[in-house]
């Protein structure tokens, strides 16, 4: 590495740090705020707050790494820009291309680091984020377990298996039933096509009840509905929906793989699959727009001007990447299409602006 590369890059990873540590303690103390009163309330001990926030910490660095990356590069090259220091370079034949490679490799190389952290990292501490709030702190039970893709749920007398849990419906689909007698054999196998909660318990559709005598002899009856007094909440599914939400792409991989075998639309998690592979390499693109930016916008303000520019760009790329994700959840994108489209956008955009940077 040449010695201009270093100089770059000192200044852009000294920005770098700043703005992401910046960002991790304003995410932090805005949360804190918005849940002490709760926590409070649930008497959490001081020790399961502090695990809370610090489990925590992975999944927010993951999600304000690409507007951090956004702010250094506007502001590092700003700076070299106000101090002259770019003239300078371009005197001695250096183009901005040369200027800003170390910057793109640079952000190259944190878009890798974020797919691990979201890939092998955030899936654990989140788990383990999940466990002390509601577990923890929120003093619910634990008997509901999110496994191979598969909810089991134990309760007294009864074992309950589902495939997936629905939650703009709170339908539980693929629902198998064991019934144990006095002792772990159980007596009776209840499968249904899917389960809905009632008042009291839950509503079985589509049953087909199979009992077993002694002997291994079975006999089987069907019925449309049939009602089980379980206890599961639908909190306690909303809670699975969630730690689904935090997996991983292998994860989101086999799972949607799961629930095509099964027979069910895996649209949704299809384009979260997507979803998590695009948004890591954010970083990436919001280097690639941030420097023309900072170059055509140098001589015009400070360091405030590069907050407030970087600010907005981040927060329009990520109001169209929530937008146009939504609609490949919903299938009226194709996932794939809509995972990439703000990345898509907002390159071609900077390649637009690195040309009239050139001319």
């Amino acid at each position: 590495m040449s010695i201009l590369s270093r100089y770059i890059l000192a200044t852009y990873l000294k920005l770098m740090g700043l703005c992401l540590g910046s960002f991790v303690v304003i995410y932090l103390l805005i949360d804190f705020l918005e849940k002490i009163n709760r926590f409070t309330r649930q008497h959490a001990a001081a020790g399961d707050i502090v695990m809370f926030f610090v489990y925590k910490v992975p999944e927010i660095v993951s999600q304000v790494i690409p507007l951090a990356v956004l702010m250094a590069t506007l502001l590092a090259l700003g700076a070299l820009a106000r101090n002259s220091e770019i003239t300078a370079m371009q005197s001695c034949g250096i183009s901005i291309a040369r200027i800003s490679r170390p910057l793109l490799l640079t952000a190259f190389a944190i878009s890798l680091l974020t797919l691990f952290l979201t890939e092998f990292v955030v899936p654990v501490t989140y788990q383990r984020m999940r466990y002390v709030e509601d577990v923890l702190i929120g003093k619910k039970h634990d008997r509901t377990v999110f496994r191979e893709n598969n909810i089991w749920y134990r309760e007294q007398g009864y074992i309950l298996q589902a495939r997936v849990f629905d939650p703009s419906s709170t339908t539980l689909r693929g629902v198998t039933v064991w019934q144990r007698g006095t002792t772990i054999l159980p007596v009776r196998r209840i499968d249904a096509a899917e389960s809905v909660p009632t008042a009291n318990g839950w509503e079985l559709k589509q049953v087909s009840i199979r009992d077993f005598a002694g002997g291994g002899a079975t006999t089987t009856t069907a019925r449309p509905s049939l009602f089980l007094p379980l206890h599961l909440q639908e909190v306690d599914l909303k809670v699975v929906d969630q730690n689904a939400e935090s997996m991983g792409i292998l994860k989101l991989r086999e799972y949607c793989r799961a629930l095509r075998e099964a027979g069910y639309d895996a649209t949704r998690y299809v384009a979260q699959m997507h979803g998590r592979l695009s948004i890591a390499f954010a970083s990436f693109v919001m280097a690639f727009i941030g420097i023309p930016f900072a170059l055509k916008g140098s001589r015009s303000g400070g360091a405030t001007v590069g907050v407030g520019v970087s600010l907005v760009i981040g927060f329009c790329y990520f109001l169209i990447n929530s937008i146009v994700l939504s609609f490949g959840e919903t299938g009226v994108v194709p996932p794939l299409v809509a995972a990439w489209s703000a990345n898509v956008i907002f390159a071609m955009t900077a390649i637009w602006l690195t040309m009239t940077v050139n001319r």
